[in-house]
């Protein structure tokens, strides 16, 4: 039966936000609110959890999933990132976009892809979702949470929670998330000198991008 932590969308309360940290350190799967949508979050060294995320999707290894970083340096450790795709990271972060990029040896083979060795990467401005991340002390593992065989997120908590109770270990709930998901760019191109290619328009403005 999945916790419920009903949050403060500005304040969120350090205590909920702690025990909801510990259930993803013992292995837990924890939907939480995003600047796009809710998202399914794990631990990213922990290869059950990271199983169970992608059961609860229905997804196989060669659907990106992604990393939440607090910020540019964090990501940094997981992704290589030269000077022109920093240049694009730091227009566009914190923000409603998901990157991908080279993943690094700090990165488990088995959830980087599977050919490409690329991870989605974002750091959210969601202040929930900041605070659960400076809690647990590292990236998490996530995927946005839309239902097996549906195409649009679930943007509302309590029905996150009757809809997955027996498959998450919490519900974080700070309201409802713009229902919309990330727009996806992947920078992998820039590397040889390529431009960025948009996977798929989303919330995140292409425009502030320069695309």
């Amino acid at each position: 039966m999945a916790q419920y932590f009903e949050v403060h969308p500005e304040n969120p309360q350090p205590r909920l936000l702690k025990q909801a940290a510990a259930l993803l350190h013992k292995g837990g799967v924890v939907a939480v609110p995003t600047d796009s949508s809710y998202a399914l979050v794990c631990h990213l060294d922990d290869r059950d959890a990271a199983d169970q995320l992608r059961r609860i999707r229905q997804v196989d290894d060669k659907h990106h999933l992604t990393l939440l970083c607090r910020d540019l340096s964090e990501l940094s450790s997981y992704a290589r990132v030269d000077n022109r795709q920093f240049r694009l990271l730091k227009l566009a972060t914190p923000g409603a976009y998901t990157f991908i990029l080279e993943a690094t040896k700090e990165v488990p083979r088995r959830v980087s892809h599977p050919s490409r060795k690329t991870i989605g990467l974002r750091v959210p401005e969601h202040k929930t979702l900041q605070e659960l991340l400076a809690l647990h002390g590292a990236p998490l593992l996530a995927t946005t949470l839309i239902p097996p065989g549906e195409s649009e997120p679930l943007n509302d908590a309590h029905e996150i929670r009757d809809r997955f109770e027996h498959a998450l270990a919490a519900v974080v709930d700070a309201g409802a998330c713009p229902s919309e998901p990330t727009t996806v760019v992947d920078l992998t191109p820039m590397g040889t000198g390529g431009e960025p290619e948009v996977v798929r328009e989303g919330r995140g403005s292409l425009q502030a991008l320069g695309l």
